[in-house]
């Protein structure tokens, strides 16, 4: 089974997600650009980090054995206690077409 690894992350810190990535195994990943729908009073802290509106989501296709290593190395390099203020979640794809994960 492959995952697809989703990392949303504050804008500007979307190459150190993908740097962070590839050090681990992943051969590449889509960013999109996002907006999120705090109120602007909620912006201010969550958990004493503070939100921005503008934010970067990273989509990366993995392999189920390189998952775990790659979501580990996003946390250390864009995760919530970093400027990246990120987070990053896995969900199982059962079926790919035209993508070759190397298993």
């Amino acid at each position: 089974m492959n995952q697809l690894i989703i990392a949303i992350v504050n804008q500007g810190y979307e190459e150190k997600v993908m740097e962070a990535a590839r050090g681990v195994g992943a051969r590449g990943g889509t960013i999109i650009n996002g907006r999120g729908t705090a109120s602007a009073q909620d912006l201010v802290k969550f958990m004493g980090i503070t939100l921005h509106p503008n934010k970067e989501i990273i989509l990366i296709l993995s392999s189920q054995s390189d998952r775990n290593a790659i979501m580990t190395a996003i946390k250390d390099a864009s995760g919530l206690a970093t400027d990246g203020a990120g987070v990053v979640f896995a969900m199982p794809v059962d079926s790919v077409m035209g993508v070759d994960l190397g298993e």
